[in-house]
């Protein structure tokens, strides 16, 4: 019907003079904007005339086949998306706007056109396009700086410049928070690990150390706590060393340090296996509220490290089902 143009009622004109036969019923009911315009087209011999302005006469061809039959060669998809979204958005034809943009979202867009689309992509009410052009800009920024693209958005719109800078910042600033925080999380987890084998040795012993009060058995096992053997070698300094001044041995004072920490999540003081547990249980009463409150943020963020890894290893190992 499109191509043959059988008893067409509608000329659409374009600005290079081309005409493109169609049909107002067609045309009407794609496009609300285009509707209006046929009521007060100019007929001439039964013949209504309309003008599509601004764009090359291929692109408005293709535009004028996608009313007809949601169709298009990808070829002229690609050389024309830019025009298409724009007659999309003037037109109002939603449907051929989440074309352009899935086209061009998923692969279209280039370091040499990225600027470009992402100026339009404003001007035709498009959030997402927009924040996949800003994320892209943003992710290559050194490459994209050095386009065309940038250099003329620089002298024609040095405000968007300024925000994409601004943008640059605070991406780069999450992304430092971001490492911060797993940093410190390995951190967190690192003293969980080191509770588990502290509490694993003094109750169960392991390699040469042997529960306490106990006769160490000897197993072929491996062990399954990371932190052990360090924590094996902590405690066979800390019960050898000659160096008894508070701060004065590094590694005493890291021990004491890990037996204070065990004491403060420890919930069974009375039966705990652990050195040390129920004098650090009495010590917490006579601390300044400004210590206690260090050790609680502490203890904190010790056990909500171990919970968010395994709730992240529970999401790896069973992943989300889609219906």
């Amino acid at each position: 019907m499109f191509f043959e143009a059988y008893q067409y009622d509608l000329r659409v004109l374009t600005e290079d003079g081309n005409e493109i036969m169609s049909h107002s019923c067609v045309v009407g009911i794609k496009s609300p904007v285009l509707r209006a315009m046929l009521e007060e087209a100019k007929v001439h011999g039964g013949i209504r005339h309309i003008l599509i302005p601004g764009v090359p006469s291929e692109a408005v061809h293709v535009f004028i086949r996608f009313l007809y039959s949601s169709r298009f060669e990808q070829y002229q998809m690609k050389r024309y998306v830019l025009h298409l979204l724009v007659l999309s958005h003037v037109f109002s034809v939603p449907s051929l706007k989440r074309v352009c943009i899935n086209q061009l979202e998923t692969s279209l867009l280039s370091p040499e056109n990225v600027v470009d689309i992402l100026q339009l992509a404003r001007l035709c009410d498009a959030p997402r396009l927009s924040l996949v052009c800003t994320r892209m800009i943003i992710g290559d920024f050194k490459a994209i700086t050095q386009t065309e693209g940038w250099r003329v958005m620089r002298q024609a719109n040095p405000s968007l410049e300024q925000e994409l800078l601004e943008s640059l910042v605070e991406e780069d600033t999450k992304r430092q928070e971001r490492a911060r925080r797993l940093e410190e999380n390995k951190v967190y987890l690192q003293l969980h690990e080191a509770m588990e084998a502290l509490i694993h040795i003094c109750r169960d012993g392991c390699r040469t150390i042997g529960p306490r009060d106990q006769t160490l058995k000897s197993s072929q096992a491996v062990c399954r706590f990371p932190a052990c053997k360090g924590i094996e070698l902590l405690l066979r300094h800390f019960s050898a060393c000659k160096m008894r001044v508070p701060g004065g041995c590094a590694n005493c004072k890291r021990i004491w340090q890990l037996l204070e920490l065990h004491s403060r999540m420890c919930s069974a003081p009375e039966t705990c296996h652990v050195p040390l547990c129920r004098h650090f249980k009495e010590k917490m009463q006579h601390l300044s509220r400004k210590e206690e409150a260090k050790w609680n943020l502490l203890v904190s963020k010790v056990l909500e490290s171990k919970a968010t890894t395994s709730s992240i290893s529970e999401r790896r190992k069973f992943p989300s089902l889609k219906t």
